[in-house]
């Protein structure tokens, strides 16, 4: 059977349908009345009754159930500094799979912009019509100063690049150390890519942030192209600069090789083809490779697995083991819209990443993540995160 060519499977679909959304109405308009109950004079009532009170607009808008998915285009997917335009496709598959699994209406927004103060700007300015923000694609380290800057929002807002794939790849280690009998706090865990994912990921391994956190993996090393992050280089930005509180306790210096040495877990989000079997060598027995560059992993599965791998994850979906973001997203603003939360805590997080991983029923080597498609997931979710908002509600 032949391979199918996704890519132009994918530009005839977009071609056909010119794009993937649209809006429907939620109740005809077949006459004056309801022309007059819907738009004027009758529309007034709601918008008196908002001015009146704000919260009201919960009850009488789609507020309660909105989320924007806001990018400026400069860091799609593997693609890079696309620009806002060519960031819509993505956009537009996101506020899909917000439909699909969650319920719950998105917006693709693509700013024009790359400015951190614009774009700060401009989220503020519209943010009264959504109940969440969801950032996308924004290139760190002004992906962090964004969403920090608008954490007195109000709203939810989740940069998903960061803590959805931090997320997704706890739930996933939580089940390997499972399967593989090790305790995951005392891993010792190299992450290959120090942008926003990497970072997010390193924080939420280490419970930065978290009150007495269950989770808190002792020994994480940090690597960007130019190896491993320490305290003698002088080339590092301040995000990376502050890994260092929490990460490479040990002071090691060099390039990525040299943190693999007798390290239990490798996760790459990086680039493709970076690591051959032999590396993987170096690592300890039965180590955990979760090489998620998309398209093409840092190393392929079948490599690793010659190289002495015990489980292997990427992010392709037709391989085992996807680690996928559609895991966390639909179910965690869900969770956070049903609760009217204003922020989305560290402990929200690892209630989603803990309710992905009770997904598997059986972990295994080859299953220690739900398959991206089963919409249990974003139910589970929503429910974990829900009852963790409502603790401090």
């Amino acid at each position: 059977m032949p391979v199918k060519d996704y890519y132009q499977a994918s530009l005839d679909l977009h071609r056909k349908f010119k794009g993937k959304i649209g809006i429907h109405a939620k109740m005809p308009v077949k006459s004056k009345d309801d022309l007059a109950t819907v738009y004027s004079p009758g529309v007034a009532a709601p918008c008196e009754a908002i001015a009146k009170d704000p919260e009201a607009a919960y009850t009488y808008t789609i507020k309660s159930n909105t989320v924007a998915v806001i990018s400026d285009g400069s860091a799609v997917l593997g693609l890079g500094n696309i620009g806002a335009l060519a960031a819509i496709p993505v956009m537009e598959g996101k506020a899909m799979l917000f439909k699909k699994f969650a319920g719950i209406d998105a917006f693709p927004i693509c700013l024009a912009t790359q400015d951190t103060d614009e774009i700060v700007r401009t989220i503020r300015n519209i943010a009264p019509v959504f109940g969440g923000i969801n950032l996308e694609d924004f290139a760190a380290p002004r992906s962090f100063e964004i969403e920090e800057r608008l954490q007195d929002l109000g709203i939810p807002v989740f940069h998903d690049d960061q803590h959805g794939t931090a997320i997704v790849v706890l739930a996933a280690l939580i089940n390997a150390a499972k399967v593989l009998k090790k305790d995951i706090n005392s891993l010792n865990i190299v992450i290959n890519g120090a942008g926003a994912a990497g970072v997010a990921i390193a924080k939420l391994l280490k419970g930065v942030g978290t009150k007495d956190p269950v989770i808190s993996v002792k020994n994480i090393i940090l690597c960007d192209r130019k190896g491993i992050l320490h305290r003698n280089r002088i080339d590092l930005n301040d995000a990376k600069l502050a890994t260092l509180a929490f990460s490479n306790n040990h002071h090691v210096e060099g390039m990525l090789l040299d943190a693999l040495k007798g390290a239990d877990v490798f996760i790459g989000v990086s680039e493709g083809n970076l690591l051959k079997a032999e590396d993987i060598q170096l690592m300890a027995k039965d180590p955990v490779v979760l090489a998620l560059a998309n398209p093409t992993p840092e190393i392929m599965p079948e490599e690793a697995l010659k190289g002495g791998a015990a489980i292997v994850g990427t992010g392709r979906s037709d391989m085992p083991n996807q680690v996928n973001n559609v895991l966390g997203f639909p179910g965690i603003f869900r969770g956070a819209l049903d609760a009217r939360a204003k922020t989305i805590t560290n402990a929200m997080k690892l209630a989603a990443a803990l309710a992905i991983a009770k997904c598997v029923k059986r972990p295994s080597r080859e299953h220690i993540i739900p398959a991206s498609l089963d919409q249990k997931v974003a139910k589970a979710v929503a429910k974990a995160v829900y009852e963790e908002a409502m603790k401090t509600a």
